[in-house]
């Protein structure tokens, strides 16, 4: 049962990501009917705690607090991508998760986890800025940038701030019901179950000029979307071979032409969707998916959720 949960803190926290796993958690809601968990905070790294936004947390308990714990949560922090933790921390993770716990990061508090070796094998989210840096330091687990959360019990990640509700609520429904998820989440008015990704909150990238072979190729295939090219048509832009381009592409841009040009045009179709009210035909045509069907299949595909549900999240429910 999922009764006793503890929030583990470094210097650098973020009180947004700390505050999520409080709110969640470490409410009385007993007059709704619901569960009152045992909740505390702990620290890693003495009493008081620094925040990133400028102030400090005085903090009751130390690490011995994780040893009754049945969930123990791990906030993000400032600079938790690039720094070293505490050994006896990261021993504390090891030993819960062999008795039976389980831990749950929010953002970049994934580094935590993987530091103390629990995402070996493992598949993992994380905020997308910090999705590279975390295949990089980690290279044996899988990162999965795409998704708000990964359950691999007794593992939680999480993506981005927002994203660890989705997570906690997602392992309150696993624990107690919906019922009690939904309840929670009425409480805090938040949906209890949000769909897509993070895939839909990526800024959309424009190819920069450099001494790559293709990256001339690059801002004209971007600033042409709307054009149906040929592979032959593009190694024809870049003065090579065709078998020679599609090469050289995959090397300089990991991905395939095709591909490329199809994350492009979903990621203008995001941008059109946010910030004008052009009709989903008129941005399909934009974008050169040609009608609003073939668009709706790309977009769901890529992002997880229809374009009327992305541009209702951005901009409103009358702008759809």
């Amino acid at each position: 049962m999922l009764r006793n949960v503890a929030a583990v803190l470094l210097d650098g926290v973020n009180p947004f990501e700390l505050g999520v796993v409080c709110e969640v958690f470490g409410i009385d809601r007993s007059d709704d009917g619901l569960p009152v968990y045992d909740f505390a905070v702990a620290s890693a790294e003495g009493a008081s705690v620094r925040a990133s936004a400028g102030f400090t947390l005085q903090v009751e308990h130390g690490l011995e607090r994780l040893e009754t714990a049945d969930l123990i949560t791990v906030p993000a922090g400032a600079s938790y991508a690039s720094r070293e933790f505490p050994p006896d921390l990261l021993d504390a993770l090891r030993r819960a998760v062999d008795r039976g716990a389980r831990v749950l990061s929010v953002c970049s508090g994934v580094f935590v986890l993987a530091a103390a070796g629990l995402l070996e094998g493992r598949h993992a989210a994380v905020h997308w800025k910090h999705a590279e840096e975390l295949s990089r330091r980690h290279p044996h687990l899988t990162v999965e940038p795409d998704v708000l959360y990964v359950d691999e019990d007794p593992v939680i990640t999480s993506a981005g701030t927002a994203a660890g509700i989705d997570a906690c609520l997602h392992l309150v429904r696993k624990e107690q019901g919906p019922e009690v998820a939904n309840r929670i989440a009425r409480r805090m008015v938040v949906p209890p179950h949000r769909d897509g990704g993070q895939a839909q909150y990526i800024e959309r990238p424009l190819p920069e000029p450099g001494g790559d072979s293709v990256a001339g190729v690059l801002v004209w295939m971007e600033r042409h979307l709307d054009e149906e090219v040929t592979v032959e048509q593009l190694a024809a832009r870049a003065l090579m071979s065709p078998r020679t381009f599609a090469r050289r592409f995959q090397q300089e841009t990991g991905t395939t032409p095709y591909r490329w040009i199809l994350r492009q045009r979903v990621l203008l179709a995001q941008h059109l969707l946010e910030r004008t009210d052009e009709t989903v035909d008129a941005v399909a045509g934009r974008t050169g998916f040609g009608n609003a069907a073939a668009l709706r299949h790309h977009f769901v595909r890529a992002v997880g959720t229809t374009p009327q549900s992305y541009r209702r999240a951005f901009r409103g429910p009358e702008a759809a």
